[in-house]
């Protein structure tokens, strides 16, 4: 069928493609969706954020677990060279704050295009069948099972993603395929996740993006910060999302209920002092208003009723009849709201998994299997994940970029 089979068209497979094929390699990509890049195509809220224009350290500081594994792949190809890649095939590109990367028109389908275009024009074969299995002869992939029929190829890519999205194809197949090659799978669990809290308040601010808040994770069983961020934060009907709580989400092993909490100072700002004086000052201004109509000037009219509730104090009392106690409350509570983590919103909402298949198992530098020769992984199927912000699609491009140049390396000295 062909020298290289790539299961799996989402980003990482169609890196690992191109770079094989412009490696002088035959590569055919199989993928059970109608088109290619699905899943990056509605990524970055259809921006798609396709990497961040950070260096090493930093790229490294921004992956949670497993940092060590993607020393390599992102060495050989980092977000520069990335950058360099799409502005080539005629994606101009622009760098917003926290050096995040976006296509210049603001289009998802702009980047997948380029990619799609890239794929026709190397004369990389793509196959509408799924992969049902691997085939395995005396320790070597030699192919592919797919529900049309098998192939047969000189090594094989697995880059089907993980298990968020699965209506994108992301639905935790490859792991079955690791699974038959002898691979042990990290459990897929959430991360990029919104959270469900255990307050039920934060239904009625529903849909609403607080920007500039600072917000702190705590273990409440040991009493430590485990993350801390400075954003946007949103609220929705059953807990909180935005980058913030999306990265956070990342540091959560998991939710066990009443250990972890957000605690949001919603006035960062200020201090306790200046944010005292500041209510004063509203108050005097409005001098014989009802508790809740003072707040209008200090904070969205969709979170006031649930201040209001939280600070204890009566909504309809006079502000000239606050004491100072119940104002200091009130400053504390600003500065500090404490959210209790339920748990994660499921896993087909994540923006990414954590898990995956173990990076013990996979060469860091070729990303081939220790396990299984001629099989290689790129993507999220492996145990790598990042915060928000660009990091994840360049795990993507760079373990597809080292697979593909690998994979194509090794079919290459075969033939020879």
């Amino acid at each position: 069928m062909g020298d290289i089979i790539v299961v799996g068209g989402g980003a990482a497979g169609m890196m690992a493609a191109i770079s094989a094929a412009e490696n002088g390699a035959e590569v055919v990509i199989t993928e059970g969706n109608e088109r290619l890049g699905r899943k990056l195509g509605i990524t970055g809220k259809g921006r798609c954020n396709l990497t961040n224009d950070s260096d090493i350290d930093e790229f490294m500081r921004n992956i949670p677990r497993n940092a060590g594994f993607m020393y390599s792949s992102y060495s050989a190809f980092n977000a520069r060279d990335t950058m360099s890649f799409f502005e080539e095939l005629g994606v101009p590109l622009k760098t917003e704050r926290g050096r995040r990367v976006f296509p210049v028109s603001d289009k998802a389908g702009d980047v997948v295009r380029a990619l799609a275009e890239r794929i026709r024009s190397l004369g990389i074969k793509v196959v509408r069948d799924r992969v049902t299995g691997l085939i395995i002869e005396d320790g070597r992939c030699a192919g592919v099972v797919c529900r049309k029929g098998q192939y047969k190829a000189g090594a094989v890519i697995i880059a089907t993603g993980g298990m968020s999205y699965p209506l994108t194809g992301s639905d935790g197949a490859g792991y079955g395929l690791a699974k038959q090659a002898g691979h042990s799978i990290a459990t897929p669990v959430p991360s990029l996740s919104a959270l469900i809290t255990e307050q039920k308040w934060v239904g009625s601010a529903e849909g609403l993006n607080l920007r500039n808040i600072s917000m702190i994770l705590l273990d409440k069983h040991s009493g430590k910060k485990i993350y801390e961020d400075f954003g946007e934060l949103t609220f929705t009907s059953d807990g909180v999302s935005g980058p913030t709580v999306l990265s956070a989400s990342a540091h959560i092993p998991k939710p066990e209920r009443g250990r972890y909490a957000i605690k949001t100072d919603l006035k960062p700002a200020l201090s306790e002092k200046q944010l005292d004086a500041r209510i004063l000052r509203d108050f005097s201004e409005r001098r014989g208003n009802r508790f809740d109509e003072s707040l209008r000037g200090l904070l969205p009219a969709r979170i006031i009723s649930a201040i209001v509730e939280l600070s204890e104090i009566s909504p309809d009392k006079k502000v000239d009849e606050i004491t100072k106690e119940e104002r200091k409350r009130l400053v504390r509570l600003l500065k500090g709201i404490t959210l209790d983590i339920a748990g994660f919103r499921p896993i087909e909402e994540a923006i990414v998994t954590r898990g995956g298949v173990s990076v013990k198992e996979i060469s860091p530098k070729t990303l081939e299997s220790k396990l299984c020769e001629g099989l290689y992984f790129a993507g999220e199927i492996i145990d790598v994940d990042g915060y928000t912000g660009g990091f994840n699609l360049q795990i993507a491009f760079s373990t597809g970029r080292a697979a593909g140049l690998a994979a194509s390396n090794r079919t290459n000295e075969k033939q020879q």
